[in-house]
């Protein structure tokens, strides 16, 4: 992963979708932490919401995060969708080719079996490269959170963690970012 290539995808980790998965807290701390080393290194965050009429908003820590909060038709981060995969959602697509140069999508979220897999899924057939975060999705069952994990490696997603991203993000010790994200791992 190369900081310069990324942009980093927080799937659907809405109000009353993610007190209903596995370790929800920890999953909304692993998303906050790939959005701060997102931020200082000045690599593109892009949200999704699934049907949040039903689902509610993103979760506020990490709304608070994000540097354009508002909804993608008015220039923010957030873009809804109704479909699963957040590909053929509208101002996703835009989203995604303003970030010119950045063919590398680093995709959190939930859950892991549906929405992650189906845009993940999409995301490869358009020939990006994507890597997902396996300390940072969930499902409501650990099964299906294996089993959608499994799917996306055999479809050539490469398969990671949040301390990964960052390091591999970074490249080199002993600079300041390097200072003030390593700060972050607890």
């Amino acid at each position: 992963m190369d900081a310069t290539r990324s942009s980093l995808l927080i799937i659907d980790v809405q109000e009353k979708l993610y007190p209903a998965c596995l370790e929800p807290d920890q999953i909304i701390a692993n998303c906050c932490f790939l959005i701060k080393c997102a931020n200082r290194l000045e690599v593109p965050v892009i949200v999704t919401e699934q049907y949040p009429k039903g689902l509610g908003h993103t979760a506020k820590p990490i709304v608070d995060l994000l540097e354009k909060p508002g909804d993608a038709a008015d220039g923010g981060n957030v873009v809804s969708k109704v479909a699963f995969s957040a590909v053929p959602a509208d101002g996703f697509i835009e989203k995604m080719e303003e970030n010119q140069g950045r063919d590398q999508v680093v995709v959190a979220g939930m859950e892991t079996h549906v929405c992650v897999l189906q845009t993940v899924m999409d995301l490869i057939e358009r020939g990006r490269e994507v890597y997902v975060v396996s300390d940072a999705v969930t499902s409501r069952s650990q099964h299906d959170k294996i089993f959608g994990l499994e799917r996306m490696r055999d479809a050539g997603a490469k398969i990671v963690t949040r301390e990964s991203v960052m390091f591999e993000w970074l490249r080199v010790a002993g600079t300041p970012e390097f200072k003030e994200l390593s700060a972050l791992i607890k």
